[in-house]
């Protein structure tokens, strides 16, 4: 049986992919911060919510479609933006481009890409976002947005929960940098690995495609934390398209942000990779809602594993909804079959939760899919 066949749900995925990459691969892939514990409530706070099944309503004809921002996406969900995707499977950023472009869906493209992103929105045929960090005295910001205009991008994503990198013990751990360093203990991971090991070393070391020569470069470690709300307003500024601010789990930041102009808001706990103390972010998906009210765009990733949990995102009040490890797994399992098969597996499992539910469509926030204890 091929390994894309083995591919039933995102948990396979992760099951196939962890025998196939190096362990410093894995654990900065599949890591969080501190001991994870903040990772695993997101986690068990999505598995906790209960659905609302219905019957004998004509769900013959289901439609995954949604519309984010102007665009009708085929599919209700997106990539998030990753960095160094390429780590999972080589050419592993083009997969996502061409899976973007076949399903009409966005494509977060990070700063830390490991395909520059001119290239990427090239293959993606439109459906890509560009994700900004903002670092340093500002300078790279103002460029690599200039370039994201001039590539086509129209939506831009400013991540602003990462002012320090988070702790992340299973991969300082491994020794895992950016770019490579190799000691003794890397060598021997990877020569027990040699499957992924030789098929990164015919196809290039992975690397930061963004930077280098004219573009500079990009130090992973470099602090953040003098981003403040007028770096933000002069994003605004000189960004004319659609902004998005990432890594918001705060109802009054959510507000101040939407007073200030930002077009949308994706909630997330960066997948509980930068504090493990957070509150589950699904639960604050649905106090921010409450706060901003049901036309606000919001959107939700972290922690999302399943067509079931997408349906929760849907109800809890999320009008899009992205996943990020599942997604490298799959390819990091069977490169872009891998990828195809757990995209379709995705797809099945909405689609059938939607039939349960009594829903042809997905649902908005305080549905009835939801059940609660009186």
């Amino acid at each position: 049986m091929t390994a894309q066949n083995k591919i039933h749900s995102s948990a396979d995925a992760r099951r196939l992919a962890r025998k196939r990459l190096p362990w410093m691969v894995f654990d900065y892939i599949d890591g969080a911060a501190g001991e994870g514990r903040g990772e695993a409530l997101g986690r068990s706070e999505i598995q906790a919510i209960r659905l609302n099944p219905r019957i004998l309503s004509d769900v013959s004809h289901r439609d995954l479609s949604v519309e984010v921002f102007d665009h009708q996406a085929n599919c209700p969900f997106g990539i998030s933006p990753m960095g160094m995707c390429n780590l999972s499977a080589p050419s592993a950023d083009l997969m996502l481009a061409r899976a973007a472009a076949k399903h009409q869906c966005p494509l977060g493209v990070s700063t830390v890409s490991s395909t520059s992103l001119e290239k990427i929105i090239e293959v993606a045929e439109g459906h890509a976002w560009f994700q900004l960090y903002y670092s340093g005295d500002g300078s790279s910001v103002k460029s690599l947005i200039e370039r994201a205009k001039a590539s086509g991008y129209r939506t831009l994503v400013v991540t602003l929960d990462v002012p320090e990198v988070g702790r992340r013990p299973r991969e300082l751990r491994r020794g895992f940098k950016m770019p490579f360093k190799i000691g003794v203990s890397q060598f021997i991971d990877f020569a027990v690995h040699p499957r992924w090991s030789i098929s990164t070393l015919l196809n290039g070391k992975p690397e930061m495609a963004n930077f280098g020569g004219e573009h500079g470069s990009f130090d992973r470690t470099e602090s953040r934390a003098g981003a403040t709300w007028d770096h933000l307003k002069k994003i605004r500024e000189q960004w004319q398209g659609n902004l998005v601010v990432k890594g918001v789990l705060n109802v009054e930041d959510a507000q101040q942000l939407k007073a200030v102009g930002v077009d949308a808001i994706q909630v997330s706990s960066h997948g509980g990779r930068q504090l493990e103390s957070v509150p589950p972010p699904i639960l604050m998906l649905r106090e921010i809602r409450k706060a901003l009210g049901p036309k606000y765009p919001l959107f939700f990733d972290s922690g999302i594993r399943s067509g079931e949990d997408i349906v929760k995102a849907y109800a809890m009040g999320a009008d899009f909804v992205f996943l990020g490890r599942p997604v490298l797994f799959a390819m990091a399992a069977a490169g872009e079959a891998g990828l195809t098969k757990l995209w379709s597996v995705l797809e099945d499992e909405t689609s059938i939760t939607l039939a349960q539910l009594g829903k042809t469509s997905m649902p908005g926030p305080s549905s009835d899919v939801l059940w609660e204890l009186a």
